[in-house]
C-alpha cells in the first residue's frame, strides 16, 4: 500500500515509500515544493490540477510550476481587454456621431421656418396694408365722385333756383307797396313758394348750403366784387355792404362766390 505524504505533514523527519520511490520529507511548516512531494494516487486518478488542499481545510498557497488560470493570465487578458475596449470605443464613436446627427436635425428644421417666416409674415402684412390701401382709396374715390356729380347737378339747378328766388322777391316787395292787392294768382305765388322750398330742402340733404356774407370781411376764395362803395361811417374798409347773388358751398368747398359790393 502506497504510503500518504499528508499524513507525514506535521513530521519534522517524516520517511516513507511510494511506487514511484521513497518519499522526501517535507520542508518548513508542511508545504512544499510540488516538485518536492510525490502525486497522491488519488489525485491522479481524478485528474487533479495539481494543487494540493489540506485535511484541516486550509486552502495552500499557489505552488511554484504550476499554471497560472485563465483569468489571471496577463498575455490571454490582453487580447480580450483589447477587443473590448475596441468595441466600447466603436459604440461610443457611433453614440457620439448619433447625438452628432440627432443635434443636427432639429436645427435644420428650426432653421426652414426661421428662414420662411420673415417672408411669409412680410407679404401678409404687405397684402394687408395694400389691401386696406385699396378700401380707403375706393372710398376716397367714391367719395370724391360723389361730391363732383353732386356739386355739378347743383350748379346745373342754382340758376333756376336764382330765378325763383327774384320772382318771390318781387312778389313780396309789390305786397308790400300794397298790401290790399297781392301781385299775382295767389295760388301761383304759394306754388312757386313750395317749389322753393323743396329745392332749397333737397340741396341741404346733399350738404349745401347758401350762405348771405353781408357784414363779413371780404374773402377772395368765397366773393367775387362786383363794385366797391365808399365806406358808411363805422364800417372798416374791406367789409361786404350788400349782396347781388347768394353764394352756395358744400362743406369747405364753394359751389358758387357770392356776388357782392364791398366798402372801400
Amino acid at each position: 500500500m502506497t504510503d500518504d505524504p499528508r499524513k507525514h505533514e506535521t513530521s519534522a523527519t517524516p520517511t516513507g515509500t511510494d511506487a514511484d520511490g521513497p518519499v522526501p520529507a517535507p520542508t518548513g511548516t508542511g508545504q512544499g515544493n510540488v516538485t518536492d512531494r510525490p502525486i497522491p494516487a488519488d489525485d491522479a486518478a481524478g485528474g487533479s490540477t495539481g494543487r494540493n488542499t489540506p485535511d484541516d481545510g486550509s486552502v495552500p498557497g499557489d505552488v511554484e510550476g504550476e499554471p497560472a488560470d485563465a483569468d489571471d493570465d496577463p498575455a490571454d487578458a490582453g487580447p480580450a481587454g483589447s477587443a473590448g475596449e475596441q468595441a466600447e470605443a466603436a459604440e461610443q464613436a457611433d453614440e457620439a456621431e448619433a447625438e452628432i446627427a440627432a443635434d443636427g436635425e432639429p436645427v435644420e428644421a428650426e432653421a426652414e421656418p426661421v428662414a420662411e417666416e420673415p417672408d411669409w409674415k412680410d407679404r401678409y402684412v404687405r397684402s394687408v396694408a395694400e389691401l386696406d390701401n385699396v378700401r380707403k382709396r375706393a372710398r376716397r374715390d367714391a367719395a370724391a365722385g360723389e361730391a363732383k356729380g353732386v356739386a355739378k347737378l347743383a350748379k346745373a339747378l342754382l340758376p333756376a333756383l336764382d330765378n325763383l328766388d327774384r320772382a318771390l322777391a318781387h312778389v313780396d316787395q309789390v305786397q308790400e307797396q300794397d298790401p290790399a292787392h297781392p301781385a299775382g294768382d295767389t295760388q301761383l305765388v304759394e306754388g312757386v313758394r313750395i317749389v322753393h322750398r323743396e329745392i332749397h330742402a333737397a340741396l341741404s340733404q346733399a350738404g349745401i348750403e347758401a350762405y348771405d356774407p353781408t357784414g363779413e370781411p371780404f374773402d377772395p376764395h368765397a366773393h367775387e366784387a362786383l363794385t366797391q362803395q365808399p365806406a358808411p361811417e363805422g364800417t372798416p374798409p374791406g367789409t361786404i355792404l350788400a349782396v347781388f347773388q347768394a353764394g352756395y358751398r358744400r362743406g369747405d368747398d364753394v359751389l358758387r362766390a357770392a356776388k357782392v359790393v364791398v366798402a372801400g
